[in-house]
């Protein structure tokens, strides 16, 4: 029972990385918090639910979809958005509220466009139990696991192997002598947050399939900003280190306390964390920012 627990932890927490690695990068760069990231998250997963009904039954393709949009959703709120905010020099609070108004509109567009009523991916194949060693798992667990795996050592290979990653690591260290270096840091920012929305894409493509997809599925960037939060904002590795422990510890706590005490505790260990240590799990010491 209890290695079954820590596996779904894992799985969830997996997605939680793939959307704190975002909130980080983003983070990084500009000193904000983007909370309008939710929007991609819901973009993957209804993408993903119409591959699937509509297009094509391949999970392989769905997948690309969903990373596509994210990226794309992520791109168009960025120049549409944020762009025009940094280009005249808006404190980063001001980023801050636009994205948490992102994020409501976003919201409420689907539910008038779509419809609020949640769908269920129709890939039954994915919601499969295995049995392993006496371990239950949902094969939908086990491909989170895998995906999550693959798509975070992509981002660490990309920015410890490229010289975008370079660049991007020398921005996050000062964007304005990365600009006088030559780098066009316009072109810089859009590219992180098409990365950090197409992570955010396939999250919400995996969340979709195991939760269903609607409206508020974007809500969950929450428990990824509190992963943010505990491994230390703008940590790539504290993002994942605090996704994997509170995935793990979420579903320890619904499955021998209560689910209703799931949330409660999520956010109370953020408090304590940020009373102790501030600066998180692997953050560095920075200066207030929004």
């Amino acid at each position: 029972m209890l290695m079954q627990q820590l596996f779904t932890g894992l799985s969830i927490g997996g997605m939680y990385a793939l959307m704190a690695v975002g909130y980080s990068l983003i983070y990084s760069l500009l000193n904000f918090t983007n909370f309008a990231h939710s929007i991609a998250v819901t973009a993957g997963a209804y993408t993903g639910f119409y591959m699937l009904s509509k297009v094509s039954p391949k999970l392989s393709i769905a997948v690309i979809a969903a990373i596509l949009i994210g990226g794309v959703v992520s791109s168009i709120i960025e120049l549409t958005s944020y762009n025009p905010l940094l280009n005249k020099g808006a404190k980063r609070i001001y980023l801050l509220i636009a994205g948490l108004g992102l994020s409501t509109i976003g919201q409420n567009i689907i539910i008038i466009s779509i419809g609020g009523r949640f769908k269920a991916f129709p890939n039954a194949s994915a919601m499969k139990l295995i049995n392993v060693g006496g371990i239950t798992m949902g094969s939908v667990d086990i491909i989170m696991i895998i995906v999550s795996v693959i798509a975070l050592i992509f981002v660490e290979l990309l920015m410890q192997k490229t010289k975008i990653g370079l660049a991007i690591r020398g921005a996050a260290f000062d964007l304005d002598v990365t600009s006088l270096m030559g780098v066009n840091v316009s072109q810089l920012i859009l590219f992180v947050f098409m990365l950090a929305g197409s992570l955010a894409g396939l999250s919400g493509f995996f969340l979709g399939m195991k939760y269903t997809a609607y409206p508020a599925l974007g809500d969950m960037t929450l428990k990824a900003f509190i992963a943010s939060v505990l491994g230390g904002l703008g940590s790539i590795p504290g993002a994942v280190l605090g996704a994997t422990v509170l995935g793990i510890m979420e579903t320890l706590i619904s499955a021998y306390i209560s689910s209703s005490m799931r949330d409660i505790f999520s956010f109370a260990i953020m408090v304590f964390v940020l009373i102790i240590k501030p600066n998180g799990f692997m953050g560095k010491n920075v200066e207030d920012k929004a």
